[in-house]
This record gives structure tokens, sequence and C-alpha cells, in this order.
């Protein structure tokens, strides 16, 4: 199956009819189930990372698809995924920062 046909899924689309109930949805739940939920929730948005990488990786690198890598595509590879992750790396660092933002401008207003 060729990958550049895609998927027949918008690149937007992650599934979320598919995602599993937050473990704070839950409310009195088992603890155990709660971090089962979560450990299983940080899987399934790691695999759609990684999905995601692999196909924008594979539609900017992969110009005729052969029997080995060429070191053009090869090079094209990583540092594709290298700066997906140094990209990922960022948004996370960013609303992680934005929310300690308004953490601490929410307390400061209920001070």
């Amino acid at each position: 199956r060729s990958r550049r046909g895609g998927t027949g899924r918008d690149r937007g689309d992650t599934g979320s009819a598919m995602d599993p109930p937050s473990a704070a949805g839950l409310g009195g739940a088992d603890p155990q189930l709660q971090r089962f939920i979560e450990v299983e929730t940080q899987k399934q948005r790691f695999q759609q990372l990684v999905h995601q990488m692999t196909e924008l990786c594979w539609e900017k690198c992969m110009d005729k698809p052969g029997p080995k890598l060429d070191s053009r595509a090869e090079t094209c590879f990583v540092n594709c995924v290298e700066r997906f992750i140094d990209t990922s790396q960022f948004i996370l660092n960013r609303l992680e920062q934005t929310q300690k933002s308004k953490s601490a401008f929410s307390e400061s207003l209920s001070d």
C-alpha cells in the first residue's frame, strides 16, 4: 500500500472519538484504574505523535521508494525527525510556561 495516497483521514484528525475517558472524569473510581487509564492515554498520544512524524517525514523525504534509502533521503529523515522532536518539545515547554503563568496570575488575584 502506498503511503503517498494518504490514509483517507484528514491530517488534523487525531481519532478523538476513540480517546479513552480521562482519569479526572472518573471521579471516585479506583486509583489503580485511574493510573491505568492515564498510562494508556499517554501511550496513545505517543503513538499518534509517531504516526504524525512518520507521515510528515515520509511525504517530505521519500521521492521514489526503492529497495534501499539513498544518502539524501536518509539525511532528510534524520533531520526531519530531529526537527519534529525539537518542535514538539518547544511546544510542550511553551504550554507548560503558559500554564504556570496562568496559575501564578490566578494566585496573585486571589491574594
